[in-house]
């Protein structure tokens, strides 16, 4: 059953499946960063820590290459003629993310990389210390990019956040990673829409740099951090 949460006219979340959700205005941005498509737990066992941790909506692998496509042909619908999407993947499925694009309607601007500082302790194989970043466009002559710096480059290195004793949703993106790829991509006033928004932080990004934005969570557990984090709690 779908729910709406309106922080203001300009900013909610919507909790339902994106695959079930027509939105009345197209977006100028869609960031979205997916569930892994790896029986992913949550973190857990991956950082080592206490049971603290929200329950995550997981895409099983047999499922993951229909998932992936449906995501990109709904961002491309809902998406202006210039439009831009950010999608992020981590490398276990990156050819399956990869061909889904290649068969999309998008056209890659850049691949880049998030070298964040550490990963998990491993013995047999090297630690997998980075996450990949597509940015995608509809339009290869018609599109938003503001430069964030004179030489930027396409790896980038930004520290994971780690919020101790908070009940945290899997593998929350840092702040700083968030606003970059929003600041690049788009302006203030434009709407930026996020299909699978997670604890929040694309919305939380998008309150302080003046854009709009629309979430879309299908984990209704999630609600909790997501009011924390934009610090509109229950009342």
């Amino acid at each position: 059953m779908s729910r709406t949460i309106e922080f203001d006219k300009d900013h909610k979340v919507i909790f339902n499946d994106f695959r079930k959700v027509k939105l009345g205005e197209q977006a100028d941005l869609v960031f979205a960063d997916p569930p892994f498509g790896i029986d992913f737990k949550g973190n857990l066992l991956t950082y080592h820590r206490k049971p603290d941790a929200l329950s995550y909506e997981e895409v099983c692998k047999e499922e993951y290459p229909s998932f992936t496509k449906s995501l990109l042909e709904w961002s491309c619908d809902t998406l202006k003629a210039s439009g831009s999407m950010w999608l992020l993947s981590g490398w276990n499925n990156l050819k399956t993310v990869l061909d889904a694009v290649e068969e999309s309607a998008f056209h890659v601007l850049n691949h880049c990389i998030w070298k964040y500082q550490f990963g998990v302790y491993t013995t047999r194989r090297f630690t997998t210390s980075h996450y990949h970043l597509l940015l995608l466009v509809k339009d290869e002559s018609n599109y938003t990019f503001n430069k964030p710096e004179h030489y930027a480059e396409d790896v980038w290195d930004i520290k994971r956040p780690y919020h101790h004793g908070i009940r945290t949703a899997g593998n929350e993106l840092p702040d700083e990673l968030v606003q970059k790829c929003v600041a690049t991509s788009s302006n203030k006033g434009d709407l930026v829409v996020d299909p699978v928004l997670g604890s929040g932080t694309t919305m939380k990004v998008c309150l302080r740099t003046e854009r709009r934005c629309i979430g879309i969570e299908v984990n209704p557990a999630l609600e909790e951090r997501i009011r924390a984090k934009l610090g509109f709690h229950t009342t």
